[in-house]
């Protein structure tokens, strides 16, 4: 190598870096934030600031876009397990594209014009640009979409533990799942299809039932039941499908009542939320004759355990494998311009179950 090669290497590194910097010195960011706990339209305050440029083992992103969970609502509400500290910045999940890289060497993994998602909870995600540590950011494959990629950490990765971890399913066997029409519902469905799993999905009532159904058969549900037609179903008693081993229960009440009544000996049913703000009732024949378990789950807990585990590289590259062969798609969703937050976020969380979409920020 001659001398003039390796003097001039180190000089167009430092240019790189500080070209890649300035030409983001002077970007300002709208960013999302709340003081207090309340409801979301009343609290939150679309701000702006400056971004600084990244120090070492930092990497500015420029958010692409950014959803609205559940769990993003009642943190600001104040009825989650997770309290930020004051101001905080609302939002768990983004997708975002490397505009900016700092030094040091937790950087080398990323480079300009990468797609990221965040490898860690809790960062506050609803700003059109933001400053992360390296460490903290995943990238993710260039194909795949803005949608899919934004709403990759928690709900498929949710339906993703919960068909893995739980119960040792082969195909052909039955899950059975309330709030199937939900975003974490609609990945469990796809899921098992992928898997070659029977998912009956259970929904309430409501006028446009019939093209919900369709919709949720067209994701790959083996059947979709209402609420009321639960309760009489002869499904699994006649042999059509499999009794299920696992249940999966978003709702709670009479609803997961009525789920564990269809499980199989020793069956599981996992409670991951609780819309209807009913209790999950265990009838004592249940766990005595049945012998069938109840469990939580959160994912943010299993996120938080496993961050170093190579299972969730696994599970990540398989989610994104599926995407990438079209057998794992986004929720319904409608993408949101940010400055719309009020309406956004009103929306966002219907405590009927109702709501046939999520909403996105986009930027």
């Amino acid at each position: 190598m001659s001398i003039f090669v390796q003097q001039i290497r180190p000089i167009a590194k430092q240019w790189y870096l500080l070209s890649s910097r300035s030409r983001h010195m002077s970007v300002m960011a709208k960013v999302l934030r709340y003081g207090e706990f309340g409801e979301p339209a009343k609290v939150l305050r679309l701000q702006e600031e400056n971004i600084p440029v990244p120090k070492d083992e930092e990497v500015l992103i420029k958010t692409l876009g950014a959803p609205i969970n559940p769990a993003d609502i009642n943190t600001i509400q104040g009825k989650y397990p997770v309290k930020p500290n004051f101001p905080a910045v609302g939002g768990n999940e983004c997708v975002g594209e490397v505009v900016a890289i700092g030094e040091g060497s937790g950087s080398n993994h990323l480079k300009i014009g990468d797609r990221v998602v965040p490898f860690s909870t809790g960062l506050g995600t609803w700003r059109s640009h933001a400053i992360y540590g390296a460490s903290q950011l995943m990238k993710v494959p260039a194909n795949i979409g803005v949608a899919e990629a934004a709403t990759i950490t928690v709900n498929p990765c949710t339906g993703y533990r919960m068909l893995k971890d739980f119960v040792s399913l082969k195909p052909g066997d039955t899950v059975i799942q309330n709030g199937a029409n939900s975003a974490c519902g609609q990945a469990i469905i796809q899921l098992c299809r992928a898997w070659k799993i029977e998912c009956v999905g259970i929904v309430r009532d409501r006028p446009e039932f019939t093209q919900l159904k369709d919709y949720l058969k067209g994701l790959g549900a083996a059947e979709i039941l209402t609420e009321e037609e639960l309760r009489t179903t002869k499904l699994f008693k006649d042999g059509i499908f499999r009794k299920p081993k696992l249940a999966l229960n978003c709702v709670g009440g009479k609803n997961a009542l009525e789920m564990s009544r269809q499980l199989d000996q020793a069956g599981v049913m996992v409670t991951y939320g609780g819309m209807s703000r009913e209790p999950v009732i265990v009838p004592t024949a249940s766990l005595i004759f049945k012998d069938l378990r109840f469990v939580g789950f959160w994912m943010t807990r299993w996120t938080k355990q496993n961050a170093s585990n190579p299972q969730r590289s696994e599970m990540f590259n398989e989610l994104f494998g599926l995407i990438d062969r079209g057998a794992l798609k986004a929720p319904a969703h409608e993408m949101i311009p940010f400055e719309d937050y009020e309406k956004a976020v009103t929306n966002a969380l219907n405590i009927q179950g109702f709501v046939g979409k999520k909403y996105i920020f986009k930027f």
